[in-house]
């Protein structure tokens, strides 16, 4: 049964939406300000919200920006207010609500909104597009500032970072999440019809995937959807994992293509810039995926959260994320150990074979890479507890200090003891 939580600091109204929503077969919880609402979201997922605007404790646009900042605005929100204004609405949309309901509020109305946000939930894969989704390393927050600039255009972006990294989530942050949303995966899909994929979302937003591997047919059909996009009102997002600068300069590239998405293009940080992060990110991946029912109740203890800080992340948010729903499909309890993703974790469980990787690196750089994995296979093993570390390497504490320095591995002094 689909849950609506509606809030409202009316009892009346809570009562009476309660009542209509409960007779057309939908589970109908209640919240009488925001902080009720705040406690009841932290703790479920509900498939829809009426949110009050006007509210004693905290207005509901603040609860909006808080649930889209952090991360929780993962369901479909429709605003309510017996006095709102044209701006308020337009306000509340660009944030992320689907819709906005007048007070008093008609049956049809209600009825008919509560039906179209329920299906438009259901055809849209819930995704988290917030930057809690992506961190908040100052790598992060520089990417932030770049989005933020251009998040009132309408014109083309080319995001650009190495395999694995955030593309969508990136992409998807530049979109109203009120509007149409569409992911070309193959280029083949801007030969067949690329009209008709504007069309589709029109007034919305278009991601393609990795632009860098169209042929030259497919990037025929890319540079139509470009040109014709602002007809359509449609905001068209490229990923690329190569500089399509250097691709042009080998002939492989239109460059009329290159020169619609050149003019704004961002660049994404690799997951090992924001190794701080990480913790967070795995939480928010393992809790989306507990919301969406996927996996039952989970997670992390401290321990394996400091190893999944350590490793070093090769594939990005995409193999952070693959470990994350290994784990979250195979551990054995409520909470993933330390010993469970260790062994989701080859690369840090195993440094001997990690460091074979590099045998044709200089001996330097080979000794510099293994000690490197050494360290942080033993700092996750002991939970970041220097002490301990030093024991059981056999390496005095100040030497010890000194050689993590070298690697460029962080530590906390509060682990000492």
């Amino acid at each position: 049964m689909r849950q609506i939580l509606v809030v409202d600091d009316e009892i009346g109204i809570r009562e009476l939406l309660s009542e209509i929503l409960s007779d057309e077969g939908y589970d109908v919880k209640l919240a009488e300000n925001a902080g009720a609402a705040r406690s009841y979201r932290s703790q479920s997922r509900p498939d829809l919200v009426l949110l009050d605007i006007w509210m004693p404790d905290t207005d509901g646009i603040t609860l909006l920006k808080e649930w889209a900042s952090t991360g929780q605005l993962t369901m479909p929100v429709v605003m309510m207010s017996g006095h709102g204004t044209i701006d308020t609405a337009v306000e509340a949309t660009r944030i992320g609500a689907y819709d906005f309901l007048e007070k008093p509020i008609a049956l049809q109305k209600l009825l008919t909104t509560v039906g179209r946000a329920m299906t438009r939930a259901e055809q849209t894969p819930q995704a988290v597009a917030t930057l809690a989704a992506l961190g908040r390393a100052p790598a992060i927050q520089a990417l932030k500032q770049r989005l933020e600039r251009i998040a009132a255009s309408r014109a083309p972006v080319l995001i650009q970072g190495a395999p694995g990294c955030a593309f969508e989530a990136c992409a998807r942050v530049l979109h109203v999440p009120s509007m149409a949303w569409a992911v070309v995966e193959q280029g083949a899909q801007t030969v067949e019809a690329p009209l008709d994929l504007l069309q589709s979302v029109r007034g919305g937003t278009l991601f393609v995937r990795d632009v860098a591997e169209f042929n030259k047919l497919e990037q025929r059909g890319l540079y139509m959807l470009l040109s014709q996009a602002e007809r359509y009102n449609v905001r068209v997002v490229c990923g690329t994992t190569r500089p399509l600068a250097e691709v042009v300069a080998t002939g492989n590239f239109d460059d009329r293509v290159y020169q619609l998405l050149a003019a704004t293009t961002v660049q994404l940080p690799q997951l090992s810039e924001q190794r701080d992060d990480i913790p967070e990110l795995a939480s928010i991946i393992l809790n989306d995926l507990v919301e969406q029912k996927r996996v039952p109740p989970r997670h992390f203890s401290t321990a394996a959260l400091n190893a999944l800080r350590n490793y070093s992340w090769p594939g990005n948010m995409s193999e952070l994320r693959s470990v994350v729903q290994t784990l979250a499909n195979t551990a054995l309890g409520e909470q993933i150990s330390l010993e469970e993703t260790l062994q989701a974790l080859p690369l840090a469980a195993n440094p001997a074979a990690s460091a074979v990787l590099r045998l044709d690196a200089p001996l330097r750089d080979a000794r510099d890479e293994f000690e490197r994995i050494y360290f942080e296979y033993h700092l996750a093993k002991e939970s970041g507890n220097i002490s301990r570390v030093a024991d059981t390497v056999g390496l005095e504490r100040t030497h010890l200090y000194r050689k993590l320095k070298h690697l460029g591995i962080k530590t906390s002094r509060k682990n000492d003891d």
